[in-house]
This record gives structure tokens, sequence and C-alpha cells, in this order.
């Protein structure tokens, strides 16, 4: 069966002499591998361009449900970045954002809600002229609503710690260590409140972003099974340094 979607190139390697083989998260069929042949040619008909990490992409593509790898009929682009290949701190946002939802991502399925959200975030990463050095805790944040533990937004005076295990806010110093510091889960709380465009209001120290990075990280592990380390991160801290 030929399906025709929309994609987001995850991941590709090399497959044999002319050949590539890559994890595609699609907008019809979720997360799928697919093998392209011939690509790496020098006569190919398909630029191995196109299969660049974070590619966004129109697909044909054959599709059987009891088949865990078929084959690409065709592939055009469905953005053409115009900075994010060019920009070393657009670079390194995008590379953790991926890394975040490819492994976030575990059934091979359509959502449709999440496919929008990333694939119109990896857009306006490439399209925005305003700071966005807050692009990927903001990301972090809003992707858990997709995922299944957004945050609860109860935060208030009287509730001023966040707790990263129960995910909302709570009067005191969880007992068992996971929890937010005020000015952090004050920051959490802007965050869940602000808008994609405004991001760039709020406000904190490298150190505080820093941290607050690698606490939503743990948030992740806790309520995420089997949620495996992330590379990328150490990489966006450097450049936003």
């Amino acid at each position: 069966m030929l399906i025709k979607t929309r994609g987001i190139i995850f991941r590709a390697i090399k497959y044999s002499e002319t050949s590539i083989i890559t994890d595609i998260f699609t907008e019809k069929k979720g997360l799928r591998t697919y093998i392209i042949s011939g690509v790496r040619k020098k006569n190919a008909r398909v630029s191995a361009s196109l299969l660049q990490v974070m590619s966004l992409v129109d697909l044909v593509v054959y599709h059987r449900d009891d088949k865990d790898m078929t084959r690409i009929k065709e592939i055009k682009a469905a953005h053409v970045y115009q900075s994010l290949p060019f920009d070393i701190t657009k670079i390194s946002v995008g590379q953790f954002m991926l890394e975040l939802t490819r492994k976030a991502i575990r059934e091979p399925e359509e959502n449709l809600p999440l496919f929008e959200f990333v694939y119109h975030h990896f857009q306006f990463l490439d399209e925005t002229q305003l700071p966005f050095s807050n692009l990927h805790l903001y990301f972090m944040l809003k992707l858990t609503g997709y995922l299944g533990f957004m945050p609860s937004d109860n935060f208030s005076k009287n509730n001023p710690f966040f707790d990263l295990r129960e995910g909302m806010f709570v009067r005191e110093r969880a007992m068992h260590g996971y929890f937010l510091d005020e000015e952090k889960s004050e920051l959490v709380h802007e965050f869940l409140n602000k808008k994609l465009m405004e991001i760039h209001k709020i406000k904190m120290t490298r150190a505080t972003r820093k941290e607050l990075l690698r606490k939503l990280i743990i948030f992740y592990r806790l309520h995420i099974e089997n949620f495996s380390d992330l590379n990328s991160h150490q990489i966006l801290e450097e450049v936003l340094e």
C-alpha cells in the first residue's frame, strides 16, 4: 500500500554501498524505518541532503503493518531550512529537540497532534529572529502534554516547590529529594503559561538555565520507563555558554 505523508528525519545510517536506512517520524504512521536505495550514487534521483537529520520532508512510502522496515518511493523537501543548518546554536537546539523526541516516542502509531507540535517547533527554530535560548526548555515542558505527564500548574505562594516525581507544585520541599527550588519552580510556571512567541521574555542566568535543563531531564526519567541518557544536552550547554 502506498501512503503520502509528511515526515521528520530522526536518524539516517549508511546501508550497503548506495543505500540509506532512515528512521522517520511520520504524520500518518508515527515512527517508522525506511530504506531508500541508490541515494548515494553519483547520479541519484534523490539528493542525500534530503535525508539529513531534522529535515522536514514529503514522502510517498510503501507501507505494511506487518513489516518493521519498508521502502521510500518518493521524497522531497516539505520545508527548506533557511537559517538552521548555518547557525551552530540553532543546530544544537534542534539536535537536542530531536534526540529528546526520538527517545520519548516508543510506539509506531499515528499521533497527529504530537507530529504537528514537533514539526511546528522545527519550523519556528528555523524562521525565528527572536532570541531562542529558552526554546529547548519550553519544548521539553510542552512535549510532556503529548506524552501523558504534563505538570499540573497549581503554582502559588502556598505551593512554591515543583515536585518532579508527582508532577505538581507542593507546599514543602519533597522528602524524596526530586523537587525544584522556588526560583526554578516559578520558571516552570512561567513556561507553562507563555506562548511560543513570548518565551524569550523569561529571564534567567546561564547557570539557572543549565540547572533547570538537568532537572527536567530527571523529570523525564521519572516518568518514562527506561528513558535512556541524552547526549546532545552537553553540547547544547556548551554552545549556550
